[in-house]
């Protein structure tokens, strides 16, 4: 257990992702892609390519991560957040407003 999870609160500790099965398979697809590309990148160093090679694999790598990791958040906010709180239907077309926006400001 990290730093972070011991000061999570017990609750906090226990909660879920809340994925359905296509959210799920999509992830799963792109962090398998992102293993690959690892991989790639090690094959590259052990090879002793040229850096800027490397690097290109690397920015990729980041980019990828960011587009999971951009899933996830966005799943969190329409899912965990919006589930756990009591929010008319106006409050929650600006929430999904909100959601396009940081979707655009997260690419």
């Amino acid at each position: 257990m990290n730093s972070n999870e011991s000061m999570a609160s017990p609750q906090l500790r226990k909660r879920k992702i809340q994925l359905n099965l296509k959210e799920i398979s999509a992830i799963q697809i792109r962090l398998n892609r992102i293993e690959g590309q690892v991989r790639g990148v090690q094959r590259l160093v052990e090879r002793n390519d040229y850096c800027d090679h490397v690097l290109t694999q690397i920015a990729a790598i980041h980019n990828a991560l960011n587009g999971v990791g951009t899933l996830l958040l966005l799943n969190h906010l329409k899912c965990c957040i919006i589930h756990r709180t009591q929010q008319s239907d106006e409050e929650k077309n600006v929430v999904d407003e909100m959601l396009e926006i940081m979707s655009k400001l997260i690419k």
